[in-house]
């Protein structure tokens, strides 16, 4: 929606993840010999802004110093990835890939992925089964709600409204649902489990409106720990964010629109949907750090919201940031009547471990309430005054 527009310039529209602009125009230059066209990407680090492949004006739920509104919030000052730790992959045998084989996947996998317009935007989805329920992120139907209605249309060219099942802001994702369209191609789902760091991957979605688009690239890492969150809505002085463990890195292009399409291996098969990019600087486009939510949480989720139930989160209660030189997660703040101030947590305890994992920022006590599930116990290591002790803590529930 641009302002002061003419009837004979032509409508923009807004895809997630940037702000409202027209295809962009290239112009082509020529650089001086023996100097690259463009400056090589720096270095992810602390302090990257991460930008989701939403809207960067959409609020997104669920943080912003509410204690225990997440599962446990990072009072970081930043919004980037911090997890500087990834599963380690054993070696196997060395496999040679046949990237000529890349085109069956893909046109395999493309039916089943869908463009979602908005009110205010477009995105990506995918369809989850033959009966019309589709899988996509929160922030892609986050304007119109839950019973509200986007439109979705499929890579043969047809069309229809969707409503909002139901929408999950902790795990950015939601599930929409056709009815009266038949022949739908369903996702095949694949074990994101079992991915490794260098497999090789495919993007497909609808990047700039560019519905049907197709990237390649590799796993870069797993077990990242991402805050994707966008710049404040009317009436809000502060971005929301969330956090978001276990997330799949990959240096295939992710852009604006491509948010909710599919991750996919070279089986074919739906290892993740795509949330978020990195940027660095005023640039909002794929720099090469792209991140998506693991599959098998996707399903967990997605087969909850279509039965019209509340998703689970696990829950500990606290407002944690990183001790200097990765040395743990020092609490912050406990939230009353939390799990964590029932174990006996305190303001200053700087917790080193969980269960069998070492924790050495904020984003690894994250990651690791994450994986946990309500109900279950977990073995905290404490630093409390220099003295070092285990706190048992039963994982309480959010919905």
């Amino acid at each position: 929606m641009v302002a002061g527009m003419s009837e004979n310039e032509p409508q923009q529209r807004t895809w997630y993840g940037a702000p409202s602009y027209g295809m962009p125009q290239v112009e082509e230059k020529t650089p001086p010999q023996g100097y690259p066209s463009q400056p090589a990407p720096t270095r992810p680090r602390r302090g990257t802004r991460m930008a989701t492949t939403g809207l960067l004006a959409l609020l997104l739920a669920g943080g912003g110093g509410v204690v225990g509104g997440l599962v446990v919030h990072s009072a970081d000052s930043h919004t980037g990835t911090t997890s500087t730790t990834a599963a380690s992959s054993g070696p196997t045998a060395v496999k040679v890939m046949d990237r000529s084989s890349l085109a069956d996947i893909a046109a395999a996998v493309k039916p089943s992925v869908v463009d979602i317009r908005s009110r205010t935007g477009e995105g990506s989805g995918v369809i989850f089964d033959a009966k019309g329920y589709i899988v996509t992120n929160n922030h892609v139907v986050a304007d119109v709600g839950a019973g509200g209605t986007v439109q979705v249309n499929f890579s043969d060219g047809r069309s229809a409204s969707a409503s909002v099942t139901g929408t999950d802001p902790k795990t950015d994702l939601a599930v929409v649902k056709v009815s009266g369209v038949t022949g739908l191609a369903a996702a095949t789902w694949g074990d994101s489990g079992m991915l490794r760091v260098g497999d090789t991957v495919l993007a497909i979605g609808s990047p700039l409106g560019l519905q049907g688009s197709v990237t390649a690239g590799i796993v870069s890492a797993l077990d990242r720990t991402i805050q994707e969150g966008g710049e404040p809505q009317q009436n809000q002085s502060t971005p929301q964010t969330t956090d978001i463990a276990g997330a799949i890195q990959t240096d295939a292009a992710i852009n604006p629109g491509n948010s909710g399409g599919a991750l996919v291996d070279v089986n074919g098969h739906v290892i993740g949907i795509n949330t978020a990019i990195a940027t660095s600087g005023q640039n909002e486009g794929n720099i090469g750090v792209g991140f998506a939510i693991p599959g098998n949480l996707v399903q967990q989720v997605a087969n909850t919201l279509k039965n019209g139930q509340k998703v689970s989160h696990p829950y500990l209660g606290v407002s944690v940031t990183s001790a200097d030189n990765n040395g743990g997660a020092v609490v912050a703040k406990v939230a009353g009547g939390s799990p964590a101030e029932q174990a006996g947590l305190q303001t200053g305890d700087v917790v080193t471990k969980a269960g069998s994992k070492d924790i050495h920022t904020s984003d690894d006590l994250v990651g690791a309430v994450q994986s946990s599930k309500a109900g279950e116990k977990l073995a905290l290591t404490v630093v409390r005054g220099g003295t070092t002790r285990t706190i048992s803590v039963t994982i309480g529930n959010s919905s």
